[in-house]
């Protein structure tokens, strides 16, 4: 079954959380955004049918956009030996409808990483490079700070550095450093900084900027003439335009607008390729075959096997995977791969190769919604090794719709606030709506108990949460019942609460509550607020360790940290998170 997964609130700040949205249809301009419409579904542009396993896949592509509201997809398949298929789904520019095709540069993200990784790998094969040298020794100015102990490039490259994950190594402070949150090797968690870092370091060994670096490295050697390996304006005219929520201050449903996203140019090698279907098919190719490419080896036998170890549990990818040197290892079907996806500001990419079955398939989505065409690239994997197997074709996936709600009837009631009137939410059958001034708000399913308006400017700017019983309440094996609901600093209970109905927060806290934005093309605007005694950030939990410095979410070991500066009239006007500025405003 295809997820639908939660909306973070503060999952805007960083190309991962950005970590934690086809006969399918076209798209209807309207101005500078986009909607679905019924009545234009059956022009989509859709590739020419080309065998049982590809119409297949067709169908399910075009299920799969509609239901995630993708303008656009880019599809790459390919074998051990050669490319198989490559395909264009839906638009690459909407307002002019111009179709997706084979030529149309796409913004692969994070999949950058392992191209970070080969590099360096290539440099170690060549003696210029020791993985287990701290990093400070080849780049002693780093603004680092390794109070919890010396990071190696291993630790770089596998995510278990300890630094917090910035999209930037040099912040706007000059006096800042990157803090570690634990000792180095204790815990994976994804660092964009750390593979910006690691860019540097392949650039000064090589002698080269990354462009030349990784163009002389990788790109030329497998002939892969289309791809770009930074982004820039240069590119422009070969791009499919990026689009992104039309409302970057709500939180996002799936079926919400989209509008064009500004141009982005950036070097920093956490996430800087753009690449076409067929240039991805041959970087798969390559990945396949275990680092041989057309011309000789990219990197030694040994080099890949070190890329392809699974070092540290990584659950960011999935319950059963591993992260290697710059790519997720993991299983599927018994099946040993490699996979990874990509995060932009307006555009999700994934990669799936499968080092036993001898496939491996890319999608990128011209649209940033919070999800990745995952469901796409491993369902790919699945036909594709059918077909080699003369074996019969897998059904597809389901792709589950956010509205339905198997379990609706469990959030339904009345929720208040003492005497107070706050919060009534409907069932009927597996459809769950908030009623807001007589209006029935449809509602989303955002993951667990987390649900999202799906109506613009009506409950949009937070998530509606529920919560449970605590254990102990009910000796029932029925799920805990539900108790209580937040939105924001909002917060309501039925009749079948039973723990404190008031909280004292200190009084400090008035000083941080508020809205912030920046003008950051990553990330958009941040509430904190307070709910039950606590200081939140989006729907994160700040733990105090500081007069004004807060670490964000549950983990006592999380680098993540928030900020408040700037105070004036009783008020912090500055909000430092995730090595991003943001400024408080009053706009209503």
């Amino acid at each position: 079954m295809v997820d639908f997964p939660s909306t973070m609130e503060i999952g805007r700040l960083s190309r991962r959380a950005f970590l934690r949205r086809s006969a399918a249809s076209c798209l209807v301009a309207g101005g500078a955004s986009i909607l679905w419409s019924d009545a234009a579904r059956a022009v989509m542009p859709m590739p020419a049918p080309a065998g049982p396993a590809n119409e297949e896949l067709d169908s399910y592509v075009a299920a799969y956009m509609r239901a995630m509201n993708a303008p656009g997809m880019t599809l790459g398949l390919t074998d051990a030996t050669a490319t198989a298929r490559t395909a264009g789904y839906g638009f690459a520019d909407v307002d002019l409808r111009i179709p997706v095709n084979e030529s149309h540069l796409f913004q692969i993200g994070s999949i950058t990483k392992s191209f970070v990784a080969l590099v360096l790998l290539q440099l170690h094969d060549e003696g210029k490079l020791d993985l287990q040298k701290p990093i400070l020794d080849y780049l002693p100015g780093l603004p680092i700070a390794t109070e919890f102990g010396p990071i190696t490039v291993h630790h770089l490259l596998t995510h278990t550095s300890g630094l917090p994950d910035y999209g930037e190594v040099f912040l706007s402070d000059p006096s800042a450093r990157l803090v570690q949150g634990f000792k180095p090797g204790e815990h994976f968690h994804y660092c964009n900084a750390g593979f910006s870092i690691l860019g540097l370091l392949a650039s000064k060994l090589d002698g080269r900027p990354w462009r030349q670096c990784v163009q002389a490295r990788i790109l030329t050697p497998l002939e892969m003439t289309a791809t770009m390996p930074v982004l820039s304006t240069a590119a422009r005219d070969r791009s499919a335009v990026g689009y992104e929520p039309f409302w970057d201050d709500q939180v996002y449903p799936r079926q919400g607008r989209l509008a064009p996203a500004p141009n982005l140019v950036m070097d920093t090698t956490d996430g800087c390729i753009a690449s076409t279907a067929g240039d991805m098919a041959i970087y798969l190719r390559m990945l396949l075959n275990r680092g041989q490419g057309p011309h000789g080896r990219i990197v030694s036998e040994e080099s890949f096997a070190r890329m392809a170890t699974p070092y540290v549990k990584a659950a960011d990818f999935s319950q059963t995977a591993s992260y290697g040197y710059g790519i997720a290892v993991d299983t599927l079907d018994g099946h040993k791969i490699l996979r990874h996806t990509g995060g932009m500001v307006a555009f999700a990419s994934s990669i799936h190769a499968d080092l036993d079955g001898g496939v491996a398939a890319f999608a990128s989505i011209n649209a940033m919604q919070g999800y990745r065409p995952t469901a796409v690239t491993e369902y790919a994997l699945r036909l594709l090794r059918a077909e080699r197997e003369s074996k019969p074709l897998p059904a597809a996936p389901a792709i589950a719709d956010p509205l339905d709600v198997e379990n609706a009837s469990e959030y339904a009631g009345t929720f208040a606030s003492g005497t107070e009137p706050g919060m009534t939410i409907v069932a009927e059958g597996t459809r769950l709506y908030a009623l807001d001034n007589g209006k029935r708000i449809p509602l989303q399913h955002a993951g667990g108990d987390n649900f999202i308006s799906t109506v613009e400017g009506v409950l949009a700017q937070h998530t509606v949460v529920f919560g449970r019983a605590k254990p102990g309440v009910s000796n029932s094996a029925e799920p805990w019942p539900v108790v209580e609901v937040s939105y924001g600093s909002q917060w309501y209970v039925n009749a079948k609460y039973t723990g404190p109905q008031s909280f004292t927060a200190p009084s400090e806290y008035a000083a941080f509550a508020g809205h912030y934005r920046t003008d950051s093309a990553w990330a958009g605007d941040l509430w904190v607020y307070v709910l039950k005694g606590r200081l939140m950030l989006g729907g994160e939990p700040l733990e105090p360790i500081g007069t004004a410095l807060f670490r964000v979410g549950n983990e006592s070991w999380s680098p993540e940290m928030a900020e408040f500066l700037h105070f004036f009239e009783g008020k912090a006007r500055l909000l430092k998170f995730g090595g991003t500025d943001f400024w408080r405003i009053e706009v209503g």
